[in-house]
């Protein structure tokens, strides 16, 4: 039996807009993700099979007992301590209280036989690298821990079935080796949503959302990477022979009309001479308007066919397609652009820090989370000072972090461009937003309507047509990237002859960059 089934999914907003219809899909795998561009539904998706929103058509029946991470969950976490998120602070103060010789029965009643709670604690916040303190304010912690945390408390919540929505996007590469171990060990069923190849590579079925419907592949990322790669190929092929077909349909319709006309034309001839007679005539020219008739219906009946059979070609191979991203660049060579001298950050790490950053530097910062990845970040934009040494900076530098927050939401995507690339005329704008696939009425539309991955190609078309070429700090830019994305902008920063620095916990990702590493030490934190 499926641990759920949707049968005939069909979901409309208020607006009228549909997302998706008679979607249906059966989970049987222990393991399954779900993958599929940024605004295609996913989360949608996974709320409907989860039971959380009601389709607009269609039913889906749920097997098992479930549990959901989502990140939006965490902010009611922030009002909590560690105790508080664990349900643990009761039984904590009841022991307290039988330690102070309160004897009193609900003391015990609350304990159980939990009485090494404090030591399995202790003990789970090491292993959860978190700070010893059970009483910590949650909203003290990293994104990271936070997200440790939850889904520590999922993983252990005795849940059939484990909706993961982006479970990775805070984790470092020790904590996403954790979230693998989890995943491994868990004995209940996961559909994972996620862009992250590490995580995808554990599971033993890939949904794959788009726009034509739900498409599933048995087997994990590798698998289903290869299954596209030979859909695509074979896509391609069977386009060309449409694109072939309808060549030879038009000219063998040019052909038979020509012929017609001819036909046509020794009729009228033979009529005019009187040689045959008039109702013999007649009936031939009949039977040649029957048969051109005929013949014209039945080519008008293919050549529908094969648009139609083309039409669908084509958006298959839209769907398949890698999409491309230019960005501009002037080398510099050899020229320094940063230097950092026994530099110590105000945050993270207390190890002094000695970088040369030269026109041509290309580097990958790596660091576990609190390390001060972000904070360096910060002290090269000058938004925080160094505690000790010094900086240097001999270049403009452009920030962007996983939001794409430089960019300008209630502004169209044309006035973006315009208001942050000084000097920059609206044909040349509208010449480099075609380029990214913004085009006609596309470039009126408000940033904030854009999907992540349009986002991510409007701001670094910005970042990449600054009048001075600067330094680009690039904050975790793929973390809500879907992989097209992520791939689009990775071949780009690989042919970036410009200088970057960029922070990224997903290792496909960044050896995709073609970067040099350059580690923060964390030896201890502040």
């Amino acid at each position: 039996m499926p641990v759920l089934q949707a049968i005939n999914l069909h979901y409309q907003f208020e607006n009228g807009e549909t997302l998706f219809r008679n979607l249906s899909v059966s989970m049987t795998q222990k393991r399954v993700g779900l993958v599929g561009r940024n605004g295609v539904g996913k989360s949608v998706l996974a709320s409907l099979l989860t039971k959380q929103l009601e389709p607009t058509g269609g039913s889906v029946q749920l097997n098992t007992s479930v549990a959901m991470y989502q990140q939006i969950n965490q902010e009611h976490m922030l009002q909590q301590t560690v105790a508080d998120f664990l349900d643990v602070k009761d039984t904590l103060y009841a022991i307290e209280q039988i330690e102070q010789g309160d004897c009193d029965p609900k003391w015990f009643e609350f304990v159980g036989d939990r009485w090494d709670l404090r030591a399995e604690l202790s003990y789970l916040l090491q292993q959860l690298q978190l700070p010893d303190s059970i009483n910590l304010e949650c909203k003290q912690l990293s994104g990271g821990q936070l997200s440790r945390l939850q889904l520590w408390k999922l993983f252990n919540s005795g849940a059939g079935l484990l909706v993961l929505d982006e479970p990775s996007n805070h984790l470092d590469s020790n904590g996403k080796q954790w979230l693998i171990e989890q995943i491994k060990s868990f004995s209940g069923h996961i559909l994972l949503i996620s862009h992250d190849r590490l995580l995808l590579r554990e599971v033993e079925q890939i949904w794959e959302l788009s726009s034509l419907g739900l498409t599933q592949y048995g087997g994990n990322y590798d698998f289903y990477t290869e299954e596209k790669r030979k859909e695509s190929d074979a896509v391609a092929r069977q386009l060309s022979s449409v694109k072939q077909q309808q060549k030879h349909l038009d000219k063998q319709t040019q052909k038979n009309k020509e012929r017609a006309e001819q036909r046509a034309a020794a009729g009228k001839k033979l009529r005019k001479e009187g040689s045959q007679a008039k109702i013999l005539m007649d009936a031939m020219s009949n039977r040649a308007s029957a048969s051109a008739s005929g013949r014209a219906k039945n080519e008008a009946h293919r050549q529908q066919q094969l648009q139609q059979k083309s039409r669908q070609l084509e958006s298959r191979q839209e769907q398949l397609k890698a999409q491309k991203l230019k960005l501009s660049s002037e080398a510099k060579g050899n020229q320094t652009l940063v230097s950092l001298t026994n530099a110590e950050l105000p945050y993270g790490s207390m190890k002094s820090i000695n970088l040369t950053v030269k026109g041509n530097s290309k580097l990958h910062l790596v660091g576990p989370n609190g390390s001060g990845k972000s904070t360096l970040l910060q002290v090269l934009r000058g938004d925080l000072a160094l505690k000790a040494g010094e900086v240097r900076i001999n270049t403009a530098v452009f920030y962007l972090d996983q939001h794409f927050n430089v960019l300008q939401a209630h502004f169209s995507v044309l006035d973006n461009i315009l208001n942050l690339c000084r000097g920059m005329n609206e044909t040349k704008a509208r010449t480099l937003l075609a380029g990214i696939g913004l085009r006609k009425d596309k470039v009126h539309q408000l940033v904030n309507r854009l999907s992540g991955g349009e986002k991510m190609k409007l701001a670094m078309l910005i970042a990449s047509n600054q009048p001075q070429q600067p330094l680009l700090l690039l904050d975790e830019p793929d973390n809500h990237l879907d992989i097209d994305s992520k791939d689009m902008l990775s071949d780009a920063l690989l042919n970036y002859d410009g200088a970057l620095i960029l922070v990224s916990h997903d290792e496909s990702f960044v050896k995709r960059c073609g970067l040099t590493t350059l580690t923060i030490p964390h030896t201890r934190c502040r």
